[in-house]
């Protein structure tokens, strides 16, 4: 019980903190520190990113943060992706699924590891989503509608298949096409994390889940982590904590392969 309320907890503060990353570790806190096969602990996993992503979306909401039309639109088109990524999880092994989660981090981190680095930096790109400076929202165009539902999307097939919440698709990718603020990035993310999540967690619990105490120990850790995280967003560099999230990916994605190929 108190191993599930530590991880619980750490996975809780990452995910308010950066916005992603809570999902992403979040299965693999459970699948070593509780010994759940992936396909257990995914739902688990979905079930304390999502509660953990609501009240980070909520405090968001209060200071203005949340980009909610456009939250709103990826998550209606994740909404839609995610079945289909149940499904395939349904249909791969287990071997196969470690396999193509730690392909997944290793792409985060290489994205998270190349965006510290860019901090601050100047980029010339015409970002199909832009904000508009005289209003301060998105200037909605068919090409901002396209991206931001292709976004939406594609971390909707992740949520389901793999149990994560899409934050870590999310943050890189409206950082890289759009020009909202990195504080806006990780409130929109969160809103993103937390409607997705509520589809596909119901669509789990149709099909019979259950959770145990320590399950429910490892839920209610991320929630009052999420709160940690959230406190302390603005005294935390972004750069710094983007490359410690890289090299975590890293770890766990090599932990992953070993046990898949062993």
């Amino acid at each position: 019980m108190l191993t599930a309320a530590i991880l619980g907890a750490a996975v809780g503060t990452l995910l308010g903190l950066t916005g992603a990353g809570g999902g992403i570790l979040a299965v693999p806190a459970l699948m070593f520190g509780l010994h759940m096969p992936l396909a257990d602990a995914a739902p688990v996993a979905l079930i304390a990113v999502g509660a953990a992503s609501a009240l980070g979306a909520v405090q968001g909401l209060r200071r203005g943060l949340v980009r909610y039309k456009a939250a709103t639109l990826m998550a209606i088109a994740g909404g839609l992706t995610a079945p289909a990524g149940l499904l395939l999880a349904r249909q791969l092994s287990a071997a196969w699924l470690s396999l193509g989660f730690a392909a997944v981090m290793l792409l985060v981190a290489a994205r998270m590891a190349g965006q510290s680095r860019q901090a601050g930096a100047g980029d010339p790109r015409a970002k199909p989503c832009r904000i508009s400076p005289d209003t301060g929202k998105f200037i909605w165009t068919p090409r901002t509608a396209a991206t931001l539902g292709a976004i939406g999307a594609v971390s909707g097939v992740c949520t389901g298949m793999l149990g994560v919440g899409g934050g870590f698709i999310i943050v890189p990718a409206l950082t890289y096409f759009s020009d909202v603020r990195m504080h806006g990035i990780v409130s929109t993310s969160l809103m993103v994390i937390a409607l997705i999540s509520a589809v596909t967690v119901a669509s789990a619990a149709a099909h019979g889940l259950a959770l145990s105490a320590a399950q429910w120990a490892f839920v209610a850790a991320a929630i009052a982590g999420m709160g940690v995280g959230r406190a302390f967003i603005h005294r935390v560099p972004q750069a710094a904590l983007q490359r410690a999230f890289a090299l975590v990916c890293v770890i766990v994605a090599s932990v992953l392969v070993w046990r898949a190929l062993g």
